[in-house]
């Protein structure tokens, strides 16, 4: 009975180990390479699959999901015989697992050294400024160059970013002085371009600032002439309206007289001549006013008529 058992035992071992083998069960996202005898049969897709015990093998289990693989950095010379060390990550995904297993021993190995040799090839036709401003040309024209590469090994290329792109020291110390120049000197333009406006801005101001007073004194000025003129019409209304005669007009002249001669400038003043006649007449009235007593008054008027048309008269001094 117990080499049975032991037979029985085995035979379950056996069924058991054939089942585990039957069954193949793939993740999502993910495929299987089945060979039979050692050549390619099919590929498993996510789910339960099942194959031929000790007869199919899994060759290989490869993710499909989108892989992101840093590369590191890689010394690049530029047009201008400068030496870059740059930085490379690739976006890529497997689109068949058949030709990624068999076309391409290592496509991971394979799209390294496709990059850095892309790479080199692209950057050498630029020169280093050109090379640090066209991040999207160069990422452009690598992406193009390995997607095209890697189609018959089952890779698709989704991206291509470059991660860092590091000048020798010397050049970044060029560039470090170059670029504090350049603020500098925008600085100073814009200091000096506000300097400018505020310049501008101030004599726009003074300028209006003129132009209104002008204006205003223009106004000012027209309106006194205009309250002048009211003012002489006014006084010449009155006196027509009041209808003067000669004792007035000549008051009117002998107080004036004080305020001609007013001021030290004053050296020489004309008298009209027809303060003349309006002295004979303020003579007569002051003569008939003095009634008999007043013969001298009359002396006075008679020498008061001998006044010149125009007599220049000059002031004593005070001096």
């Amino acid at each position: 009975m117990e080499p049975v058992i032991i037979v029985l035992i085995i035979l379950v071992v056996l069924v058991f180990i054939a089942l585990i083998k039957t069954i193949q069960v793939i993740p999502q996202a993910s495929a299987a390479i089945v060979e039979r005898f050692g050549r390619y049969t099919r590929t498993l897709n996510a789910g339960l699959n099942i194959v031929v015990p000790f007869i199919d093998t899994i060759r290989n289990r490869i993710d499909l999901r989108e892989q992101v693989v840093p590369f590191p950095p890689q010394p690049v010379i530029t047009q201008d015989n400068l030496v870059v060390n740059i930085d490379t990550v690739i976006y890529y995904q497997v689109t068949d697992a058949r030709a990624a297993t068999y076309e391409v021993a290592s496509y991971i190995q394979a799209i390294e050294q496709l990059t850095v040799t892309t790479l080199r090839n692209i950057i050498g036709g630029m020169d280093l400024e050109r090379t640090l401003t066209s991040r999207e040309e160069i990422n452009a024209a690598l992406r193009g160059v390995l997607d095209e590469a890697t189609g018959k090994w089952g890779i698709r290329v989704n991206r291509v970013e470059l991660k860092a792109i590091e000048p020798p020291t010397s050049i970044q110390d060029s560039m470090e002085k170059q670029m504090r120049a350049d603020r500098d000197k925008r600085a100073a333009i814009l200091q000096a371009e506000g300097v400018r406006q505020s310049e501008i801005l101030r004599a726009e101001g003074e300028k209006q600032s003129q132009i209104l007073r002008a204006e205003g004194e223009a106004k000012a000025a027209a309106l006194r002439a205009e309250g002048e003129a009211q003012a002489v019409r006014t006084v010449f209304e009155a006196i027509h309206a009041g209808d003067p005669d000669q004792k007035l007009l000549s008051y009117q002249y002998l107080q004036m007289l004080p305020k001609i001669a007013e001021g030290d400038a004053n050296k020489l003043w004309i008298v009209p001549s027809e303060i003349g006649d309006a002295l004979k007449g303020l003579s007569g009235a002051m003569g008939n006013f003095g009634g008999l007593g007043g013969g001298s008054g009359g002396n006075s008027g008679a020498s008061g008529g001998g006044v010149p048309a125009q007599e220049r008269r000059e002031k004593p001094s005070l001096d």
